[in-house]
């Protein structure tokens, strides 16, 4: 089937540009492995709530529904990624895995898929950056008894045994995971060396999200000072870390382990019974064919353009800004996008001249 533009990944990102590309008419098909649109959200941690208030959490065109000022959990997201996609009429074709993606022979794209092949003149890589999780090395030494989770993998704590737990990452998944499982009286170390800056949800009576608005630190380019400093930066949001710091152990990196033994930088060390890893992602295209990634696995890209004609990355972090990959965002870097996916739509076919 030949197809104008295919968009690879059915979450916000490939979401939002569906609903630009619809009201630019130009035609495309997005693919998501799914079986469930927002399912993505759907397997993340049970407590898991948004930073982001509901009215700073809509994708283009439909208002998150509920309070405005409230958060909303990871499930509401996940339905309401459900509706957007109704309301628009989206065409996502769900259970529809994507294996390869290489240059056409004639030309654009061939893009197999569990369902089939496509042929599509331009595709838009929509998959995110957080599907591959990064977990180091020394993990391999742990024993067997030693329960381990990646934290995309973790749901509450119930599903780890044992008293004694290492949570391994200082970001906002690291602490809040610690946070849970010290709620849940289990005997938590940190292994945290550094810290981002901690913000409170709540500053002068406004949410936070208020004021990033109201000051454009989410527009902030990628490619500014300040952009570059905050994105190094890693702020941990509405965390309250020194309560947190009076209820767990905080140690250093993980630099090795034996059995059940966890080692830390500075001389620690721990029996556990679990570890989890809230140790990031890391980039990982093996179905992408085409060459535009650099020797870590990342794309090569600015502003989502790569160098080989019609291939196209959506909400990357720090893709063009600091809300690239931020869900109340995206909508902005899928605007632009569109935009230029629309001007350079094949000319219609002239009407042949009767000699």
């Amino acid at each position: 089937m030949d197809l104008d533009t295919v968009i690879v990944g059915g979450g916000q990102a490939g979401l939002a540009l569906g609903h630009h590309l619809r009201r630019a008419g130009v035609p495309f098909a997005i693919l998501d492995a799914h079986a469930r649109v927002g399912d993505a959200w759907r397997h993340r941690w049970d407590s898991l709530t948004l930073f982001t208030p509901r009215r700073f959490s809509a994708l283009p065109g439909l208002p998150f529904p509920g309070d405005p000022d409230g958060h909303p959990g990871k499930d509401e997201v996940a339905d309401y990624l459900t509706r957007y996609a109704a309301h628009f009429t989206l065409p996502v074709r769900l259970g529809c895995r994507v294996t390869s993606v290489r240059p056409g022979a004639a030309g654009g794209f061939t893009v197999d898929t569990s369902t089939g092949t496509l042929h599509a003149r331009r595709v838009v890589v929509a998959a995110g950056a957080f599907h591959t999780p990064r977990i180091p090395d020394v993990a391999r030494k742990l024993a067997p008894r030693v329960a381990q989770l990646h934290s995309s993998r973790y749901r509450r704590p119930d599903q780890l045994p044992g008293h004694d737990v290492v949570v391994v990452g200082g970001g906002n998944t690291g602490v809040q995971i610690a946070a849970e499982l010290a709620d849940d009286g289990r005997r938590v170390a940190l292994a945290a060396p550094t810290l981002g800056p901690v913000l409170p949800q709540r500053w002068l009576g406004r949410d936070i999200f208020w004021w990033f608005s109201r000051l454009g630190t989410m527009r902030l380019s990628s490619r500014s000072r300040l952009g570059r400093r905050i994105a190094a930066q890693n702020p941990i949001i509405g965390t309250d870390v020194a309560g947190l710091l009076r209820r767990v152990d905080r140690v250093g990196r993980v630099v090795d382990a034996e059995g059940d033994d966890v080692r830390f930088s500075g001389g620690g060390r721990r029996r556990v019974d679990a570890v989890i890893w809230a140790t990031g992602f890391r980039p990982h295209y093996p179905w992408l064919e085409v060459p535009v990634l650099d020797p870590s696995g990342a794309p090569v890209q600015r502003d989502g353009v790569t160098d080989w004609p019609g291939l196209y990355f959506l909400g990357l972090p720090w893709q063009r800004a600091r809300g690239s990959a931020v869900l109340g965002w995206v909508g902005r870097d899928a605007e632009v996008l569109a935009a230029r996916l629309a001007e350079d739509r094949p000319a219609p076919a002239r009407p042949a001249v009767p000699a």
